[in-house]
């Protein structure tokens, strides 16, 4: 194999690298936005769970308060 030739092959493994690394680098961030969009949707999930909480716990006050 010519000097060539290997510097030919060479580039060309290079470009498939660089291919592969913006692949990765795009499904990454894909993937942080889905991670992050998750979290929000999990957090007020929570926070709507504690509203109900709060509000059955003033409901049992109240009850508690009547007897």
């Amino acid at each position: 194999m010519t000097t060539d030739e290997r510097l030919d092959r060479l580039a060309d493994r290079t470009d498939a690298i660089a291919q592969s690394v913006e692949l990765l680098t795009g499904l990454h961030k894909d993937l942080e936005q889905q991670t992050a969009r998750r979290f929000a949707e999990t957090l007020q999930f929570i926070n709507r769970l504690a509203h109900v909480a709060e509000a059955h716990e003033h409901r049992l006050d109240d009850l508690e308060g009547r007897q």
